[in-house]
């Protein structure tokens, strides 16, 4: 399943709107349009999604190893520090 399908199943799953979304990754809903018909993500986009939808975005290796990424993992825009 493509990501923007998951993005979307999680958006009606949570009762959430692209309105919401866009606004919490900073971007008009036009331009979150442009990265479902792209199906375009960086890491740091699966990560705000994540957190707006109050889920975990993570690698899990197996049942005692997973590495879940969190906002603060993101690094500001034009500073490079950690938010």
């Amino acid at each position: 399943m493509a990501v923007t399908h998951k993005v979307k199943a999680l958006l009606e799953l949570k009762h959430e709107t692209n309105t919401g979304l866009a606004k919490h990754l900073g971007i008009t809903t036009q331009a979150l349009h442009n990265k479902y018909h792209r199906d375009s993500y960086s890491a740091a986009d699966l990560i705000k999604i994540a957190d707006y939808l109050g889920v975990e975005l993570a690698f899990i290796v197996d049942e005692r190893q997973r590495f879940v990424f969190s906002p603060s993992d993101v690094k500001l825009k034009n500073t490079g520090k950690d938010t």
